[in-house]
């Protein structure tokens, strides 16, 4: 059936996707496969960035999808393979309801807890980065990011997932009404957020069993600046709910209305996906 204005590239067949794309793009059979591929490019671009002299070597990383930091903390403690230079910045963080403090550490929300708990809680404590090495962006004063980024001397890789409207990190599109071009959008620094209803709602379903009221509104994120300064930039997706977002990404116009279209004007952008990803986003009632 036509369908007037519906974006070509959501009916690329699974074996088309990436193919011509600006970014870079990798297929892995399932999630057990794409948790090895995060942790073994976690790695792996550790190791270069120390080969060619960094000092520091500086990641943005997300909490999901989730899986590879006691990934990396195992394998770390197994073979003794210390992180000591390595500087984490976590993208984003969710808010109290005035948006000036993070949630509480003890909400199963908190991304704080979560890099707690599965990797520096679990990572040797020799082999671990620094406290002064790991960081959130802070509500009352997110410029301590590109502060320590330039202090750092810039970012390594930026390592993320996707949100079902095209957010990296929490990034979301601009609101219907709300004029930006995709320089302005690409421009906006770490800041408190709002989340979009489209936000809100899939992380309700991923992460509290679709209870819409557990879901903060506010979160403080790194910007699209940010991202996008990034020497690299490495993106992993496993979601079902991704098909139509991972063609728009790859394929579809470079807009602020799909925030990681973006990375199709970096010069080292790369996505990996599951298999489940790159099936055609057609309608299945169940």
């Amino acid at each position: 059936m036509e369908r007037r204005d519906y974006p070509p590239e959501l009916t690329l067949p699974p074996e088309a996707v990436g193919k011509g794309s600006l970014i870079g793009f990798s297929v892995v059979p399932d999630d057990a496969a794409l948790i090895e591929r995060f942790v073994a490019t976690m790695l792996d671009e550790y190791r270069k960035a120390k080969a060619v002299g960094r000092e520091k070597v500086v990641y943005i990383v997300p909490v999901g999808p989730v899986g590879q930091f006691e990934r990396l903390a195992d394998r770390c403690n197994a073979e003794r393979l210390s992180l000591r230079d390595l500087v984490i910045i976590n993208m984003d963080e969710y808010l109290t309801a005035d948006g000036r403090a993070f949630i509480s550490i003890d909400d199963a929300l908190s991304f704080r807890r979560h890099m707690k708990e599965k990797f520096y809680g679990r990572l040797a404590p020799e082999l671990a980065p620094p406290v002064e090495q790991r960081l959130f962006p802070e509500p009352c004063d997110p410029a301590n990011v590109g502060r320590a980024i330039e202090r750092w001397g810039g970012v390594d890789v930026c390592f993320g997932g996707v949100g079902i409207t095209g957010h990296v990190a929490f990034n979301d599109p601009p609101e219907p009404d709300e004029v930006c071009s995709a320089e302005e959008f690409a421009s906006r620094p770490s800041r408190v957020v709002r989340l979009s209803r489209e936000t809100v709602l899939i992380n309700s379903v991923t992460t509290a069993r679709g209870n819409l009221d557990r879901i903060p509104r506010l979160a403080v994120t790194v910007g699209m600046k940010e991202i996008l300064e990034s020497r690299k930039v490495r993106l992993f997706m496993n979601r079902e709910w991704q098909t139509a977002i991972l063609r728009k990404l790859l394929h579809g116009a470079v807009t602020p209305r799909v925030p990681a279209s973006l990375l199709q004007r970096h010069s080292d952008a790369h996505v990996t996906a599951t298999m489940q990803v790159t099936a055609l986003p057609e309608p299945t009632l169940r």
